[in-house]
């Protein structure tokens, strides 16, 4: 199974190096000097790692045979594709690869239907399930231990305890209303509040 673990970026310096942005937990493993990686474009590949180092912050790779800023520009945007086991596992039990959780079906505690995964955007606080609902509309849920209460393979199922407003958006104008009366706060407030305060925390669901 070919799975995305990187994108490249721009070049940086003069001797064929290039920041990447990292689409994968394991980088060491995926990114590693002599990894061998296909390339979207495929016209632009395979790529052979040859040096790999952490520069404020950001990954930079440079790759056998890109030895100027011009070659290495030349392959800013491209894709980097690594070739995976689909029975391989991640070593921590918490996280997950995104083709495992791809087509999951998400349910409520209780058992009600909400969707199924159609999609997974990572973004550098945490993780988004792309949810299509059976109306086909589209519901964001964030990947955090606070709103994502159970991962089932064997059942491919995701089990969810949304805030209110987040899966329906008038629970979160009740909500508000009851919160000027000086009852609880409105939902947007807890949703937000469960972004910030679990930022990091999400179990992560790359390659």
């Amino acid at each position: 199974m070919q799975l995305v673990v990187a994108r490249i970026g721009r070049a940086h310096g003069i001797k064929g190096e290039v920041t990447v942005e990292v689409r994968t937990d394991e980088p060491e493993l995926r990114l590693g000097p002599g990894a061998v990686l296909a390339t979207e474009p495929a016209a632009t590949g395979p790529l052979t790692i040859e040096t790999g180092r952490v520069h404020s912050g950001r990954l930079l790779l440079r790759f056998e045979g890109v030895r100027d800023r011009t070659a290495a520009e030349a392959l800013r945007n491209t894709l980097l594709i690594a070739e995976v086991d689909p029975a391989e596992l991640p070593e921590d039990p918490e996280e997950f690869y995104d083709h495992q959780l791809m087509d999951l079906d998400v349910v409520l505690a209780d058992g009600t239907e909400i969707g199924r995964i159609t999609e997974i955007t990572h973004l550098p606080s945490q993780d988004l399930f792309i949810v299509e609902r059976p109306d086909g509309s589209e519901v964001m849920i964030p990947f955090v231990e606070e709103i994502v209460a159970e991962i089932d393979l064997e059942e491919q199922r995701a089990v969810i305890t949304p805030p209110p407003g987040l899966i329906d958006e008038s629970e979160a104008v009740v909500a508000s209303t009851r919160g000027e009366d000086g009852a609880e706060g409105s939902a947007g407030e807890a949703a937000d509040s469960a972004d910030t305060s679990t930022a990091g925390d999400g179990k992560r669901g790359d390659a």
